[in-house]
C-alpha cells in the first residue's frame, strides 16, 4: 500500500516519539526542577532505612518531585503478612522495594505494572539481565522494576594471602580447593584453628543461600521456574541432566565439611564465618557487595580486598547469585499514578547512580555500570559482577534456609546420600511453592 506524504509524516513523528520515550526512560537523570506531580508515595521495603533515606534526601534537593516521598523499613520475614493486613485495612503503602527473595510470598498482593509503562524491549534494554526475574509470565507486565543489586563477592583477607605466598585470590573452585592445605590449620586432633573458606555446613555459613545458589546457577539449575500453565515449580534434580548436575553441587559443597578430605577447612562447630573473617581466623569470606562498609567499621584493622566469586575453570559463561531489588505495586495503592511515576523516576540511571552511593549496592541500569566509582575498588569488582548476577523465585528465605540446610546437614551427617538429599530439597521447594 502506497502512503501519502501526509502519512509518511505522521508515521515518522510517531516513530521518533517512541526513540525519545526510550532514551528519556534508560537515562533519565532525576534534575528536573518541575512541580510536585508525584504526590505523597509511602514505600515499604526490605533494605536499610539509612541508606534509602539518604537517596531520598539527596534526590528531594535536585527534584522536588520526591519531596512528598517517605520509606518505611520492614522486616523480610514479615513483609507478606505486614502488606496483606495493610491491604486488608485500606492502609497499603504506595509502594513496595524488595529483593527476588520476596516476590513469590508477595507476589498474591501485586498488581503487575503494563506494558505500557515500559515495553518489553525498552525494559529488557535498560536493566540488568537478571531483570527478567520480574517479568510477570505470559507478557502481563512486571512484577517490578529494577532499582539496585547486591551481588555476592569475595573477600580476601590479604594479610594472610601475602604471608603463604600468594598474590591474588582464586578466581577458579578448582583452585580455590587446591588453596585448602596451605592455609588451613589443625590440631592433631583434626580440630581447625584457621580455615581457609567457609564452605561444606550451613547454619554457621554466612550468607550460605546465595552460596549454594550460585553454584546451582553455575551449573544452569534454575532452581525453579514457571510452568507452561504459568505455576511455579522446583527444578532441584527434576531431570537426570540436573540430578547429576545438582548432585555434584552437594558432593562439592560438602567436601569442605569431611574431615577425611584434604580439602576439609569447616565443620559444625565453628562460629560464624563474618566473625571468623573479621577475627582473622578465616582467609576467605563470601559476602554481598554492601557488606563492605560493615567489615570495615567492624575491624577498622582487617586488611581485605574484594574479587569476583570464582567460576568453574571449564564453564565458557559467568554466574553469581545477586539478590535484586525492584518497586513493586501493591494492591489498593490510593496514589497509583504518583506511585509509578516515582517508581520510574527512581530506576533512571542518575537516580540508581546516587542510591547506590548512598546504600553500597549496585545499579540494576545497565547504563550506571559503565562508571563505577573510582575511589572504591570493590565497587569495580560489584559493578562487573552486575551484568552477570543471576537469581530464582523461591518460597519465603528462612523456608528455603530450612531446606537447604536439612539437605547440607543430611549429606555431611551421613543420614542421606547425594541423589537422596537433592530429591528431598526439590520435593520440599515444589511444596512450598504451592502453599
Amino acid at each position: 500500500m502506497k502512503l501519502s506524504v501526509f502519512q509518511l509524516i505522521l508515521l515518522g513523528t510517531f516513530v521518533l516519539g517512541a526513540l525519545i520515550g526510550l532514551f528519556v526512560f534508560a537515562t533519565y537523570t532525576g534534575k528536573s526542577k518541575t512541580n510536585n506531580t508525584v504526590g505523597t508515595v509511602v514505600i515499604w521495603g526490605t533494605l536499610p532505612e539509612s541508606g534509602i533515606q539518604a537517596t531520598l534526601t539527596a534526590l528531594s534537593q535536585a527534584d522536588q518531585s520526591f519531596k512528598s516521598v517517605s520509606y518505611v523499613k520492614k522486616d523480610p520475614a514479615t513483609l507478606p503478612s505486614d502488606i496483606a493486613i495493610a491491604i486488608a485495612t485500606g492502609a497499603s503503602p504506595d509502594l513496595i522495594l524488595a529483593s527476588q527473595e520476596e516476590l513469590h510470598p508477595l507476589e498474591k498482593f501485586i498488581s503487575p505494572i503494563s506494558t505500557s509503562v515500559i515495553s518489553a524491549n525498552t525494559f529488557v534494554s535498560t536493566f540488568i539481565d537478571e531483570g527478567r526475574i520480574f517479568m510477570a509470565p505470559g507478557g502481563a507486565g512486571y512484577y517490578g522494576l529494577p532499582f539496585l543489586v547486591d551481588p555476592l563477592v569475595l573477600y580476601s583477607n590479604r594479610s594472610i594471602l601475602s604471608s603463604n605466598g600468594v598474590a591474588q585470590p582464586p578466581t577458579t573452585w578448582e583452585a580455590l580447593t587446591g588453596l585448602v592445605p596451605h592455609f588451613t590449620v589443625l590440631t592433631p586432633s583434626r580440630q581447625i584453628t584457621r580455615g581457609l573458606i567457609a564452605l561444606g555446613a550451613y547454619n554457621n555459613v554466612h550468607n550460605a543461600r546465595g552460596i549454594l545458589s550460585t553454584l546451582f546457577l553455575q551449573q544452569g539449575i534454575s532452581i525453579t521456574s514457571y510452568s507452561s500453565s504459568a505455576t511455579l515449580v522446583s527444578n532441584l534434580g527434576q531431570s537426570s541432566s540436573n540430578n547429576s548436575r545438582g548432585t555434584s553441587v552437594l558432593g562439592f559443597y560438602t567436601q569442605f565439611a569431611d574431615p577425611s578430605k584434604v580439602s576439609y577447612t569447616w565443620n559444625t562447630s565453628l562460629s560464624n564465618s563474618t566473625q571468623m573473617f573479621l577475627s582473622g581466623d578465616l582467609t576467605l569470606y563470601f559476602g554481598y557487595a554492601s557488606e563492605s562498609r560493615y567489615l570495615q567499621s567492624a575491624n577498622p584493622n582487617l586488611n581485605f580486598t574484594v574479587s569476583p566469586v570464582p567460576q568453574s575453570q571449564t564453564s565458557t559463561t559467568k554466574g553469581v547469585y545477586g539478590l535484586l531489588y525492584a518497586f513493586m505495586i501493591p494492591r489498593g495503592v490510593k496514589n497509583a499514578n504518583g506511585a509509578i511515576q516515582a517508581a520510574t523516576l527512581m530506576v533512571g540511571s542518575a537516580n540508581q547512580a546516587i542510591a547506590a552511593g548512598a546504600t553500597g549496592l549496585v545499579p540494576a541500569n545497565l547504563n550506571s555500570l559503565a562508571n563505577p566509582p573510582a575511589a572504591d575498588p570493590g565497587a569495580a569488582v560489584a559493578y562487573a559482577e552486575a551484568l552477570y548476577s543471576q537469581g530464582w523465585l523461591s518460597p519465603a528465605a528462612t523456608d528455603v534456609d530450612r531446606v537447604f540446610s536439612g539437605m547440607i546437614g543430611n549429606v555431611i551427617s551421613g543420614g542421606s546420600n547425594l541423589g537422596e538429599a537433592l530429591g528431598d530439597a526439590s520435593r520440599s521447594l515444589g511444596s512450598l511453592l504451592q502453599q
